[in-house]
């Protein structure tokens, strides 16, 4: 049997003969996904004028910061937009994840920025635009790319408004994540990396954006958890009034988002009271033992049913289709207690999928990136074939509840999506929506 870590363009044909409605864009994207991309010094030392990574929460690669070479430390380009080959790609917009091994390699060929697979060419690329409002500077003196950076293409901006968790530690942090680890190695590189964003830094990076950017879309704002309280405040009254600030100002700009806990349902009408239109209670997992495992302070202070529960109710304030919380695809097979086999751990997220989705909540999934950092970051991730699994599972059960395309994510379906860090959008067949408005 094949290394699952090692992907080839064999296991991609066959599955993608085995799955033939879901488009080998996104088969491949999710390959890239799960073991990142290696970068020759001439593509990015000849590279101009692209956007890099900001590292605008976690780390998001397969290797820590002081064990890459320098030019993939600080040059490595936010995403690439893969188009052409031997494939015909689509526009295909894919989150980079340094892997200095992996075999998709990024390298100029013929005097272009092109992927290859081993020795196979892939892909013509691009990288991303530096956004116009990155030439401006805060009144603090801080970069605008620290405090309000740009993901998606320039679709979202991504505020990371509390760079650390009150998850603490092994019996608290969930497991997969390096948010705390992630802020430790880029203070430690000598980075600019804010622990708190100031309101006052917010109001004002959105303000330039305003005036110089027609890109942007929508924004997040997120962080860490807050168990006790921050500057006085708990957790939902200290985030409710990032938004209240900024649309105090410019109403309605942007589709306004909140990554945050699952709240107690009045709790959620502050976020929403506050001007937030889409509320992110990420649940991760959905296995109840494996929820326990991988989430422990979750389980601790709030519970696995009450989480799902608070799930549920914020649909009550929100409206179904605004309430989009994120599980993290694939880690229900982490060594040593996740599922072995990729059909079990399948038949298990779909239950989830089900649940919600029966109820008009649309789930939706980033892809596990076993970080060095995290807990679990010293193993490998699924196999290819559990994510392209995922992606039908997931667009059956969207499918069989006529759902809309989840709003603040961008455009739906292959060649059009935006969202980088899965391919759930790329699968979504914009033929088969519902007549709603797409945002």
């Amino acid at each position: 049997m094949d290394n699952p870590t090692q992907p080839n363009l064999h296991e991609v044909e066959r599955l993608a003969m085995m799955f033939p409605d879901l488009p080998i864009e996104a088969i491949i994207k999710q390959d890239i996904l799960r073991v990142g991309l290696s970068f020759s010094e001439d593509s990015l030392r000849v590279a101009s004028g692209y956007k890099p990574k900001d590292y605008f929460i976690f780390s998001f690669d397969y290797v820590r910061l002081e064990d890459m070479e320098e030019h993939e430390a600080y040059r490595a380009p936010e995403e690439i937009k893969m188009t052409g080959g031997p494939y015909n790609l689509r526009s295909t917009i894919t989150s980079v994840r340094v892997s200095p091994t992996s075999p998709y390699r990024v390298q100029l060929h013929e005097g272009k920025l092109t992927l290859f697979c081993g020795e196979v060419y892939l892909a013509d690329l691009e990288f991303p635009p530096i956004p116009e409002y990155y030439k401006h500077e805060l009144s603090s003196g801080k970069k605008i790319s620290e405090i309000a950076p740009a993901i998606e293409w320039g679709y979202l901006v991504y505020l990371t408004v509390y760079r650390l968790c009150q998850y603490w530690g092994r019996d608290e942090e969930c497991r997969f994540c390096d948010l705390n680890e992630n802020f430790r190695q880029q203070r430690e590189q000598g980075r600019p990396y804010t622990p708190v964003k100031s309101l006052d830094d917010i109001v004002e990076a959105m303000g330039l954006i305003n005036q110089h950017d027609k890109v942007t879309k929508a924004y997040t704002v997120t962080g860490g958890s807050i168990t006790k309280t921050l500057e006085g405040m708990k957790e939902a009254e200290w985030y409710a009034r990032y938004a209240e600030a900024i649309e105090s100002e410019l109403s309605g700009r942007w589709i306004a988002k909140a990554v945050v806990q699952a709240f107690p349902k009045e709790e959620t009408k502050l976020l929403k009271s506050g001007g937030y239109q889409i509320y992110h209670p990420n649940y991760e997992i959905w296995d109840e033992k494996l929820f326990d495992w991988i989430c422990p302070g979750k389980a601790r202070y709030v519970g696995r049913a009450e989480w799902m529960k608070r799930i549920v109710d914020a649909a009550d304030v929100f409206g179904p289709e605004h309430v989009i919380p994120n599980f993290v695809g694939g880690v229900e097979m982490a060594r040593p207690h996740g599922y072995v086999e990729v059909d079990d751990a399948i038949a298990s997220t779909a239950e989830g999928l089900d649940f919600f989705m029966s109820k008009g909540i649309i789930p939706r999934f980033t892809t596990w990136c076993p970080e060095p950092t995290s807990d679990l970051g010293r193993q490998d991730g699924p196999p290819l074939e559990y994510f392209v699994k995922l992606l039908y599972t997931w667009r059956t059960i969207f499918e069989k509840y006529n759902l809309p395309a989840p709003p603040g994510y961008g455009r739906p379906g292959v060649g059009n999506a935006e969202f980088s860090v899965s391919a759930f959008m790329d699968v979504i067949r914009v033929e088969k929506l519902p007549q709603t408005s797409l945002a």
